[in-house]
């Protein structure tokens, strides 16, 4: 009986194993990508000149964000040139990275110079940012790696 149990044991553990051998890579991903923007549609800065809620049906990944879309042409516009849409500092305000600090940005308060969108935190921001926007930029990207991506 002995015997019997240790096989019963053995046999449960390889079925065990192969099972969880046989199990869709999908299901052992690693957790989803962060939502960029809040979920507000990137081209849409471009294209409407506004900020657009995107709806979650119509999503793409990139650079390690999931970004929504408030219609499929904009995500094909998105993955036909990411750099170009993509906020210079998804989902961290350009301002406060000039001072050295990390801090949530709001997709309402954002401003677009020469082709780049950038994302602040206060209604303030693009003003602000907009000063002295080549000194700005300069330091933001300098202090990016404050986001915890390089």
């Amino acid at each position: 009986m002995c015997n019997s149990s240790r096989r019963e044991i053995v046999l449960g553990a390889i079925l065990v194993a192969a099972a969880f051998a046989m199990t869709p890579s999908s299901l052992l991903a690693a957790e989803p990508a962060p939502l960029a923007i809040k979920g507000f549609d990137p081209v849409a800065y471009f294209t409407l000149g506004k900020p657009v809620p995107g709806r979650t049906d119509i999503a793409y990944e990139w650079d390690e964000y999931r970004y929504n879309f408030s219609s499929a042409e904009h995500r094909e516009m998105f993955k036909s040139d990411p750099v170009r849409y993509a906020p210079q500092f998804p989902n961290f305000c350009a301002l406060a990275l000039t001072r050295g600090v990390a801090f949530e940005a709001n997709p309402e308060y954002w401003l677009i110079n020469d082709g780049k969108l950038y994302l602040f935190g206060l209604a303030a921001g693009p003003a602000r940012f907009g000063e002295d926007i080549k000194a700005n930029a300069v330091k933001a990207q300098q202090n990016r790696g404050l986001t915890g991506r390089l």
